[in-house]
């Protein structure tokens, strides 16, 4: 099986991707949207967005990083893709399903699920545009207000010529309300020939086994799941392997990685977003760790990063249980 960490703006940037990919168990990411309107953008947006780009196209641990565009015009779409495409990504792939207001006011996202004839213009754009070694993938949701045309959207996607297909388990209108419909995921692979992928309300080990018995999907991508618990694609992998009780990740294998996150937050985000992005994650934590609370209800109110360094290290030396040191591959993640 195939797990693909999952675009999220705001949250799942090249800062996360790159301390979650240090954990384990994701085989591919795909970037936050590259949002394309009516120009030609310079290199250095698509860099900026997908730093990875200048790495080969991949995370510091060497997972794979797709990079993402979102629009409405097939022709600048195509234009976008083919300089993105001299830039060497691991693939390029396309937003039919971002549910925020100004991208569907501006013709995009999931409001595409609307037209499917725009759809199929936009993926055969973009692949005619791209050399065929690059692989086109599309992330489309199951509709805008209902489901109604969710296999016409993707029999659009796979007839354009997209390489591969992730679907959203919900609606637009639906938003990230529980729970997914991942048997209309099943619909759907069942009308195309190109391999899917299942999204959606995957927060456990049981979730995710549940989604690929509904879907029919091997392959899955994670988003806040993952965000929540970054053992998590490690733990899916060894249950799918047999494994009896099947192990992610402990808090203390997790603090020198807040630690790693903070310094890289701190070396590459402007001054006034950094404490609030260890926030966000912390806050994403606590949902499946006690001790993520805790650390969270410390630094609620601190926008200070001279405290936010002296409480990380206070934090990293209680991270010591009876005198004895973390696990080596917590202490090279440090």
């Amino acid at each position: 099986m195939t797990i693909v960490l999952a675009p999220m703006e705001g949250l799942l940037d090249f800062v996360l991707r790159d301390i979650l990919t240090r954990v384990g168990g994701i085989d591919r990411c795909v970037s936050e949207f590259i949002r394309i309107t009516d120009q030609l953008l310079p290199e250095r947006v698509f860099t900026r967005i997908v730093p990875e780009l200048l790495n080969g196209s991949r995370t510091l641990a060497g997972v794979p990083v797709r990079a993402q565009l979102l629009g409405s015009d097939p022709v600048c779409l195509a234009e976008n893709a083919a300089r993105l495409a001299a830039l060497g990504p691991a693939g390029i792939d396309l937003n039919f399903g971002c549910p925020a207001k100004v991208v569907n006011r501006h013709g995009g996202g999931a409001l595409l699920l609307e037209t499917p004839e725009i759809i199929f213009d936009i993926v055969a754009a973009v692949r005619r545009a791209v050399p065929g070694h690059i692989p086109v993938s599309a992330k489309m949701r199951l509709g805008f207000n209902d489901d109604s045309r969710a296999v016409e959207c993707a029999l659009a996607i796979a007839g354009g010529g997209a390489d591969e297909l992730v679907v959203h388990a919900r609606t637009k209108a639906q938003a990230y309300r529980p729970p997914a419909y991942w048997e209309r995921i099943a619909d759907i692979r069942a009308a195309v020939r190109i391999p899917v992928v299942a999204n959606g309300e995957i927060w456990t080990v049981n979730d995710a086994h549940r989604c690929r018995e509904a879907s029919g999907c091997e392959s899955l991508m994670l988003g806040r799941g993952m965000v929540t618990d970054p053992g998590l694609g490690l733990a899916i992998k060894a249950s799918v392997d047999g494994a009896a009780s099947p192990a992610g990740v402990a808090w203390p294998e997790l603090v020198p990685l807040l630690a790693e996150f903070w310094q890289v937050v701190c070396t590459r985000l402007d001054a006034r977003s950094r404490a609030g992005r260890l926030k966000q994650w912390l806050n994403f934590l606590r949902r499946r760790f006690p001790e993520a609370q805790t650390a969270y209800q410390q630094i609620r109110t601190t926008n200070d990063p001279a405290l936010i360094d002296v409480w990380l290290a206070e934090l990293k030396r209680a991270n010591v249980v009876d005198g004895t040191p973390l696990p080596k591959a917590a202490v090279a993640a440090a």
